[in-house]
């Protein structure tokens, strides 16, 4: 039986346009292995749970830079809560004030990763955090 490949969702919540970072994140994660689902630019957290339902992904990475992490990240959440999905590895990464990511962590995000994060951590992260739904 072919082992479960791990489907990944990268998205940019928010008015926030530079995507350069989720465009390298999703490329390392391609390049390990798994499928990688790139929702594109200013995505609300109800566009970015419906493309995650839809896709069946086992994470969804967020990349903000954009300062509205403590509203965009509980928003997504909730919703995920609310479609039973919380087996969904939830990750973010950008410009995160250190003092916020325990309120983050407390929402339900897995991790942060700040700026300078390699993308072998991030990578690495993912394949030990992410059960085989198998």
């Amino acid at each position: 039986m072919p082992e479960h490949k791990i489907r990944v969702l990268i998205a940019k919540p928010g008015l926030d346009g530079h995507d350069r970072g989720a465009k390298i994140i999703a490329r390392a994660l391609r390049d390990a292995g798994m499928e990688v689902i790139y929702t594109g630019l200013r995505q609300t957290p109800e566009m970015i749970a419906s493309a995650a339902e839809q896709e069946d992904v086992d994470v969804i990475g967020l990349s903000i830079l954009s300062g509205a992490h403590n509203t965009l990240c509980p928003q997504l959440m909730g919703l995920l809560r609310a479609k039973h999905m919380d087996d969904v590895t939830v990750l973010v990464g950008g410009i995160i004030p250190e003092a916020d990511i325990p309120g983050l962590k407390k929402a339900g995000i897995a991790e942060v990763f700040l700026p300078g994060t390699s993308t072998q951590e991030i990578v690495d992260f993912v394949r030990s955090h992410v059960r085989n739904r198998d």
